[in-house]
């Protein structure tokens, strides 16, 4: 059995293997240098590790009330584990703890897993970024969701 290390927070020295992970988690991933660009005063950043080798993670930007969540993701090999929900509880308790008023993200249209976690947690759809994302047959759809926490508490 494997041992599952709690919700921990990640830094800059993580960045390259948060770019691998999310290499082979996402269609069309994050680079490097935008990871690297997730860590400062506005970011805060989960990991999840199992034995020491990050598995998961989630990145959060917040300005005043309004949270964004800019990444989530998971290894392929670890899906449907639950991770997941950890690190989206994480962060919306981080955001609650920040005072955040509002939690926002943007989810491909075609990410029905995704966006069947994000309404178990009440996000709602607030509109759609049409041709938003690239793929490799053309574009697809963004659908914004929110959250409002106060709503949540």
């Amino acid at each position: 059995m494997t041992r599952l290390d709690q919700v921990c927070s990640l830094s800059h020295i993580d960045a390259v293997s948060m770019s691998k992970l999310a290499a082979i988690a996402h269609c069309h991933p994050m680079s490097l240098r935008t990871i690297e660009s997730c860590f400062g005063s506005l970011y805060s950043t989960f990991g999840l590790k199992v034995e020491g080798h990050l598995v998961g993670f989630a990145i959060l930007h917040q300005i005043f009330e309004d949270a964004t969540l800019m990444d989530i993701c998971v290894a392929p090999s670890e899906q449907g584990r639950g991770y997941g929900h950890m690190l989206l509880q994480a962060v919306i308790a981080n955001a609650v703890q920040s005072k955040a008023e509002t939690l926002f993200l943007e989810v491909r249209a075609s990410g029905l897993t995704a966006r069947h976690l994000y309404s178990q947690y009440d996000f709602k759809e607030s509109g759609i970024r049409l041709s938003y994302y690239k793929t490799d047959n053309g574009n697809e759809d963004a659908i914004l969701m929110e959250l409002a926490i106060n709503d949540n508490l």
